[in-house]
């Protein structure tokens, strides 16, 4: 009966309705989207559209304060002084001017300031190129932008990581050097109310933009590019935050093109364009035996194009919590080697993995109008685990082939329905507790390497 209303459920209501985690057996809960409100188009308050407005905007121009802006001067200082004088200032402006280059190492631009402060970035803004020469008190962040309100950035401009020793001297591309973090380009954090229009980076050292510990971000225009060989270089990466939105944004970098992680709730994306890279993922999560909560994601309205995943939730074995109400729709898969895949058995490290039996929970995941076609015969690959199955994972009108093959769906403890056509069928979810696949041995190691 349960199952009966499940189904008479999802289908009663529109593409645009509350996310269902089923949990399986234990009910369901209904995840709202009231907090997702659909971008305004807010007129951008750069210098020439300032008009009538000049009187109230206060500009603070960083080559007031000693910027050189020649790409080879250190204008780190510059920047600070600028931004003091800005974050004071009611109605401020941050400028960093067009045509020029301004070379700055690790920043952290701190907040609180007064109220409506801009950020305008018309320039381009470019880090140090030798791993050698970064500031060894910040290992980790490029430019962070730390407890701020209200602001926007805006301006067309470019920040770009100068990226390519740090990724020649990472363990990925080279096997002989020890696996060390790098730095992340963008990183706004305990911010709220922030919006970001019409950014570009590129070639950042590790992850171009991240969001942390926020609240009430949206994001809007950005694009994101990186050689698709790039390692760990991220586009859009989310961590404990909640009511992001992300919107109408083009990403191509060598992994996730937007990565969501644990205590993350409420984040919507729509109008994405994915690829190279590795799809759109929630993960990894559960790392090292932690705990991850992750609810209320939707992603609607994606193309995603020859990258190695599609859409995709991963968790480490060992790790506790759990991810629920998740929808995933209106996708279209242009040569994706996995473009449907949940996979509780993730494994990024040089050494294999230990079997455990503790998971991330994984319930209430909806894939829903989902077409294109994979480079692999397992076009939908649901490996769950053992002791924790995945359960009320629902396909709805998926349309997934091979040009050159057979598409098939692989399940492992994964418990779910499917309704609409279904392409490749999906009858393992239906099958058993743990339909589909071969049960993991007790003591044996897995390796699932980075798809």
């Amino acid at each position: 009966m349960l199952l009966l209303f499940v189904i008479s459920k999802i289908r009663g209501e529109s593409s645009d309705s509350n996310v269902e985690a089923w949990e399986g057996g234990e009910g369901i809960e209904e995840i709202g989207e009231k907090w997702w409100v659909e971008e305004e188009e807010d007129d951008e308050i750069g210098i020439e559209m300032w008009g009538a407005e000049v009187s109230r905007k206060v500009p603070v121009n960083v080559n007031s304060f000693g910027a050189a802006g020649d790409g080879i001067a250190d204008d780190t200082q510059a920047f600070l002084d600028a931004w003091q004088k800005a974050c004071s200032l009611e109605n401020a402006v941050f400028l960093v001017p067009e045509g020029r280059r301004y070379k700055i190492n690790a920043t952290r631009f701190k907040g609180p300031c007064q109220d409506k402060l801009t950020i305008e970035i018309e320039g381009t803004i470019i880090a140090p190129e030798e791993p050698a020469l970064w500031d060894p008190k910040s290992p980790r962040n490029w430019l962070t932008f730390n407890k701020l309100t209200g602001v926007r950035f805006q301006g067309g401009g470019v920040i770009d990581g100068s990226g390519s020793k740090w990724w020649a001297a990472s363990c990925k591309i080279n096997k002989t050097n020890p696996c060390k973090g790098a730095p992340t380009a963008l990183t706004i954090d305990q911010c709220s109310g922030v919006r970001v229009k019409k950014l570009n980076f590129q070639y950042s050292q590790q992850i171009h933009f991240q969001i942390s510990r926020s609240d009430s971000v949206r994001i809007s225009g950005v694009r994101v590019t990186a050689p698709e060989d790039s390692p760990n270089t991220d586009g859009i990466h989310i961590t404990e935050s909640t009511n992001v939105a992300i919107q109408n944004v083009h990403i191509g970098t060598g992994d996730d093109c937007i990565s969501i992680v644990n205590a993350s709730s409420n984040i919507k994306m729509k109008n994405i364009k994915c690829g190279p890279g590795h799809g759109i993922s929630i993960g990894s999560l559960g790392k090292d035996n932690s705990i991850a909560v992750v609810t209320a994601i939707v992603l609607d309205t994606a193309i995603i194009s020859g990258t190695t995943n599609g859409v995709r939730i991963k968790t480490w074995q060992g790790g506790s919590g759990y991810c629920r109400g998740v929808r995933f729709q209106n996708v279209k898969m242009i040569d994706v080697k996995n473009p449907i895949i949940i996979d509780q058995f993730y494994c990024d490290s040089k050494t294999p993995c230990k079997n455990q039996t503790s998971a991330v929970k994984i319930s209430g995941v909806i894939f829903k109008n989902i077409c294109g076609t994979s480079k692999t015969p397992e076009a939908m690959k649901f490996a769950c685990s053992d002791t924790v199955p995945c359960s009320g994972i629902v396909l709805n009108n998926i349309n997934l082939e091979r040009e050159d093959g057979i598409a098939e769906t692989y399940c492992n403890c994964a418990m779910g329905i499917d309704y609409g056509v279904v392409k490749p069928p999906a009858d393992c979810l239906k099958s058993s507790a743990c339909g589909g696949g071969d049960k993991v041995e007790e003591n044996e190691e897995i390796l699932h390497t980075e798809l």
